[in-house]
């Protein structure tokens, strides 16, 4: 058996995420699939009642929600906390291989008037088009295999995320009581995203397009719809086609990482003035743009000034490893090489539970991380970079397993 430390505030702090945690099995346990659930009949009877409320048909409410009931694979997937989490070339070397590059040209070359008409339409370049509609289905080859209405009835049942889900099951049988797909074909992913380009069902409301002119907007059979619904999507949200997403970039000697993330934006000239270039040692553009400087992987790992569209990315998925992922494919696509920075030797991840020690041993050290929860957000990115400045290591805020290491050996552990 192993031993683990664990300072005497930490001690505390493990209680009361083991109750969190306890409360969660519970809960994944009182929405296991039931069929004499008389308290999920009642909530469903209260759910078809606001559905007609809102105008949606008695016809369409008896189709999509005739035997219906909560699915507990669904839970499980949606408590699944990963013991380990991935590096940022783990995550990039999963999304954008060979394949996926080599399947995207061809998918540029054998849609190319259809990328042309979407992309002018809307201000969108076509690479980026491509990229979404790589990483989100792999081209259309993965959607889904979920009934899109049973999985939504089964989160917004379960107490943890309700409200949020029951919005997006209310907007999914609008969807199909609109005519645009029957409950049956309405197929996603466990959360209930959908289609080519894996649009919630609010997100399909207020951006979907019928791009094709049939009367409906199809993004599960229609690539047309698909990719015009992406392109009208991006563009509401800020998409500037006259720019990129951003670029790898190499950092001077003695880099002040207090000038990484991306609350902090700069001029390109101001970045040339710090001594950033061009990955390949060139001076950055002479245009009057800002950008962020962020490094997924730490001071090891690559370096990118990114712009107001890697902005926009954020608000389709939040994840930067996500957004940088894009804007790499579509650079791919457009015959750029690979990232240039060389990766380190031996990287991994910490465990949830190595995060969680790190959490503990910062409060130890009076850096105010949050409650340890094995999760790294921004307090403890923040408590993070606050004790690397004191230990004297560059303050990137990445939990690195050296950072760890180091507060193992540190006088206050």
């Amino acid at each position: 058996m192993s031993h683990r430390w664990i300072s005497p505030v930490g001690r505390r702090f493990r209680v009361a995420t083991l109750r969190v945690t306890l409360g969660f099995a519970l809960a994944a346990l009182l929405v296991a699939p039931v069929r004499s659930d008389g308290d999920f009949q009642t909530w469903l009877a209260a759910l078809r009642a606001e559905a007609e409320a809102q105008g949606i048909s008695a016809d369409t409410l008896d189709r999509a929600l005739s035997g219906v009931e909560p699915i507990e694979r669904v839970i499980e997937l949606d408590r699944r906390q990963p013991e380990f989490t991935q590096t940022f070339w783990r995550y990039l070397d999963q999304r954008i291989s060979e394949q996926r590059i080599e399947r995207g040209h061809v998918m540029l070359a054998e849609h190319q008037a259809l990328f042309q008409e979407v992309g002018e339409r809307y201000g969108v370049q076509p690479r980026f088009l491509a990229a979404f509609w790589g990483l989100e289905s792999n081209y259309g080859s993965y959607t889904g295999d979920h009934r899109v209405i049973d999985a939504l009835v089964t989160l917004a049942y379960d107490p943890r995320r309700g409200d949020f889900f029951r919005t997006q099951l209310i907007d999914a049988l609008k969807i199909i009581d609109e005519g645009h797909i029957a409950p049956e074909t309405m197929m996603g992913s466990w959360a209930g995203a959908m289609g080519h380009v894996q649009f919630i069902p609010s997100t399909f409301r207020n951006y979907a397009v019928d791009q094709d002119g049939d009367g409906r907007r199809d993004i599960w059979q229609s690539l047309p719809d698909a990719l015009g619904s992406a392109a009208n999507f991006l563009t509401e949200i800020g998409w500037d086609a006259t720019k990129t997403w951003g670029r790898e970039v190499r950092l001077p000697a003695g880099f002040d990482w207090e000038l990484a993330g991306l609350e902090r934006r700069k001029k390109l000239a101001e970045w040339q003035a710090l001594g950033v270039r061009k990955i390949d040692g060139r001076s950055l553009p002479a245009v009057d743009l800002e950008a962020s400087l962020v490094a997924p992987g730490g001071h090891k790992g690559p370096a990118f000034l990114v712009y107001q569209n890697f902005r926009v990315i954020l608000n389709w998925n939040r994840s930067v490893t996500y957004a940088i992922a894009v804007g790499h494919l579509a650079d791919r696509l457009a015959g750029a090489g690979p990232l240039e920075t060389e990766r380190p030797a031996g990287e991994r991840p910490l465990s949830r539970v190595e995060v969680e020690e790190l959490q503990e041993r910062l409060l130890a050290e009076g850096f105010d991380p949050g409650t340890p929860d094995g999760i790294v957000g921004g307090q403890t990115r923040a408590a993070l970079r606050a004790y690397q400045r004191r230990a004297g290591l560059p303050p990137d805020g990445f939990p690195s397993v050296e950072v760890l290491q180091k507060l193992r050996t540190s006088e206050g552990g």
